[in-house]
């Protein structure tokens, strides 16, 4: 189904001018090859040969632009259940969501297949763009109707914020600038609404966490007894004299120092860049965390976690894999699979043997050492992990963790 995703985010750089004049004229010429009246704003985001010859979105296509307001990456992502995967991945570190529904056909099961996912990668600011208005006569009811059902069907999943906009990509209708022909809807047009929208709430400032990337001890006589641990605050707020504990040793300290940018500062948030001072000489290295010692995280060297598998080859129990969280790098197997789940109903089924690519699976994960974490619903930054082919280094499942 084609409900013109990459067209509405073509519209959206063509009409806020993001679109350099060199890539415009790149845009026409291809236009003109394919026979076709109107500038086809698609071409923006479906890069692929591929995409371009069966119209629809395939892969992740990343778009950058910028407005007075604010910094935008647009992650157009594909639609269709045989991609799930790339849907995943693009949505996987989002701050908000656009899902796009065709005017014409209202709520489909793809339609609700995309709510169950932002849902359960905890995208909290979902955004509902019903599509192609133009071609249903901007008809008010049938926006009314379509927001009535998916708001009921969005009960039972959790979102902080829920909005609808009717729109129509192709004329441009509520994209950047307010439609005159729906003069019904008050609302503000999308980019108004992107530029306004509050995305500083959905971050969890509550559980201070910061994994060491990399340990800097220059050895030398001006920096004789300097050693900090560098790193990006993964969540949360430090200052300088927290208690604080490192695992997974579990040995308390106090910060004495924080510096960002060659300068000491007083505190840092995330997702600041920091290297951070301990008042004990303890040894830490990559992948360590510090977190406060009144909130700590979990640590266990067995997890239950929701996957989606990327590989072309089933999920082999026991299988020897590499589990990345951040800086942290375990070595681990799947133990159990406990169940799969039913993206179109969003219901858990019985475990089966042959977990195939797509496939979103609840598991438990077996790790060789301890790993430090916090569950996903609570803390993305540290509840996501990706797994790797232990030999190849090949990625094949993109994980949030449940708990232990």
């Amino acid at each position: 189904m084609d409900d013109g995703k990459s067209t509405l985010i073509g519209r959206l750089l063509f009409d806020s001018q993001s679109v350099s004049s060199d890539v415009l004229e790149a845009i026409e010429r291809q236009t003109k090859n394919m026979g076709e009246g109107e500038l086809d704003l698609s071409l923006l985001t479906d890069g692929l040969r591929a995409e371009r010859e069966q119209g629809v979105t395939i892969d992740v296509a990343y778009k950058y632009f910028t407005t007075p307001k604010r910094k935008f990456i647009i992650a157009d992502t594909p639609g269709h259940i045989q991609y799930t995967r790339n849907m995943v991945t693009g949505a996987s570190n989002a701050d908000l969501a656009i899902i796009l529904i065709d005017a014409r056909q209202g709520v489909v099961e793809q339609t609700r297949r995309h709510g169950l996912l932002v849902s359960l990668l905890g995208v909290s600011h979902i955004v509902v763009c019903i599509n192609k208005m133009d071609l249903i006569g901007y008809s008010e009811d049938a926006f009314q109707k379509i927001e009535a059902d998916y708001r009921a069907f969005f009960e039972k999943y959790p979102a902080k914020e829920l909005a609808f906009i009717p729109v129509s990509a192709l004329q441009g209708d509520n994209v950047v600038e307010p439609s005159q022909k729906m003069d019904w809807y008050k609302g503000p047009a999308l980019l108004s609404y992107l530029e306004q929208v509050e995305i500083a709430n959905s971050r969890n400032l509550a559980d201070a966490r910061f994994q060491v990337q990399y340990v800097i001890r220059p050895q030398k006589e001006a920096y004789h007894d300097y050693r900090g641990y560098a790193g990006r605050i993964n969540s949360g707020v430090f200052r300088k004299g927290d208690q604080v504990t490192v695992l997974p040793s579990g040995i308390a300290s106090e910060i004495t120092m924080i510096e960002s940018s060659l300068q000491e500062v007083d505190e840092a948030f995330s997702p600041m860049s920091v290297v951070v001072h301990l008042k004990d000489d303890i040894d830490l290295s990559r992948g360590d965390t510090i977190a406060p010692t009144s909130n700590l995280p979990l640590i266990e060297k067995e997890m239950d976690a929701t996957i989606c598998w990327m590989a072309d080859y089933p999920v082999q129990l026991g299988a020897r894999l590499l589990l990345r969280q951040n800086s942290a790098l375990v070595k681990c197997a799947v133990k159990e699979i406990i169940s799969v789940l039913n993206i179109q109903t969003g219901e858990e089924e019985p475990s089966r043997e042959a977990v195939q690519l797509n496939d979103i699976v609840k598991v438990r994960i077996k790790l060789a050492h301890p790993l430090v974490f916090d569950p996903y619903q609570k803390n993305r930054s540290m509840g996501a992990f990706i797994l790797a082919n232990e030999n190849s280094g090949e990625t094949i499942a993109a994980g949030m963790i449940a708990g232990a």
